[in-house]
């Protein structure tokens, strides 16, 4: 009893950014998926959806019994985990055929996505951590899994509502940047990741959306077609310079000790890679895909050593609390 007692203590304590736990994972699904590593695609997912179980059945709690915390988590940039967690395990699904969840997922994180964007935004403040960059990250997510199903179920308007969702992403990346604090590169404690793994989920929704046009839709023309390539191409070039300049400055001042936030860096290493292949499969790029792969594996040991500090983490915080 003691020990389900602090197990539950330490449950309830758990803060709103814990979804970035699910992000990471489901991303690493995705990248995997992609190198074509499938059965290890699949036990990452299968964490994935444990893990986001749990989550949106506390979330459903708190909202029905505890409403004034949740609307006090819900302020924190933190609770936009919440539609890209939703999302990205849409885009998985939608990788292996099983739209009708796949849509499912995708209506529940359009839905949550307005209400905690307008909570979030409303409490914006000046030097704030890498988590600033979530309002990107919720809006892209939607735009990534709207125009995967759009290419799997050949429908038109979900393509054109994730280009609408793939610009408002850009627009809110750039009102986040002023507010973020730069000291954070050097002082972060793994959040401040999402700088760039914001511009990595952009890129990878701007790739989906070139993938979706085909001879049946035709959805955009030359010109269209001409600027959302050379943006996604943007895009993913200033991803990879962040990754550089973060990396560098990791290896600068070292900050190996367990956090929480350090999930929003595993989500960043996985986009990237993610991202990267996606791209060279849209634009045709053949040279893109090695690197891509290197990257995606190099998230892989991250969410490795980052679950191992988790749960060395939990394990010692459970034994105090008893």
């Amino acid at each position: 009893m003691p020990r389900i007692s602090a197990l539950r203590a330490w449950w309830v304590g758990r803060p709103p950014a814990a979804g970035a736990a699910v992000m990471a994972t489901g991303i690493v699904s995705v990248g995997l998926h992609l190198t074509g590593a499938e059965t290890v695609s699949l036990v990452f997912l299968w964490l994935a959806c444990v893990a986001w179980l749990a989550l949106a059945a506390d979330f459903l709690v708190r909202l029905v019994t505890q409403r004034r915390r949740w609307v006090a988590e819900a302020k924190s940039p933190g609770a936009l985990t919440a539609v890209a967690a939703t999302a990205v395990l849409g885009t998985r699904f939608s990788a292996l055929g099983r739209q009708t969840p796949a849509g499912a997922l995708l209506a529940l994180a359009v839905l949550l996505w307005p209400v905690l964007l307008f909570l979030v935004l409303r409490h914006w403040e000046r030097r704030m951590p890498g988590a600033v960059f979530l309002c990107c990250v919720a809006t892209q997510a939607p735009a990534v899994l709207a125009a995967t199903l759009a290419a799997a179920e050949t429908v038109a308007w979900l393509a054109r509502a994730a280009l609408v969702l793939f610009w408002l992403g850009l627009v809110l990346y750039c009102l986040a940047l002023p507010r973020f604090d730069p000291r954070q590169v050097f002082e972060g404690a793994g959040d401040h990741w999402i700088a760039g793994g914001a511009l990595a989920i952009s890129a990878l929704a701007g790739a989906k959306l070139l993938s979706a046009d085909s001879a049946r839709l035709y959805l955009w023309n030359d010109d269209d077609r001409g600027v959302l390539r050379n943006v996604t191409v943007a895009l993913l070039v200033l991803d990879l310079v962040w990754y550089v300049v973060l990396l560098a400055a990791e290896v600068a001042r070292p900050r190996l000790r367990y956090d929480l936030r350090r999930w929003a860096t595993v989500f960043p290493l996985g986009m990237t890679g993610t991202a990267t292949l996606a791209v060279a499969a849209a634009l045709g790029v053949g040279w893109l895909k090695g690197p891509g792969q290197v990257l995606v594996w190099v998230s892989v040991a991250a969410w490795l050593a980052v679950a191992a500090g988790a749960v060395l983490a939990t394990r010692a915080g459970i034994s105090g609390r008893r």
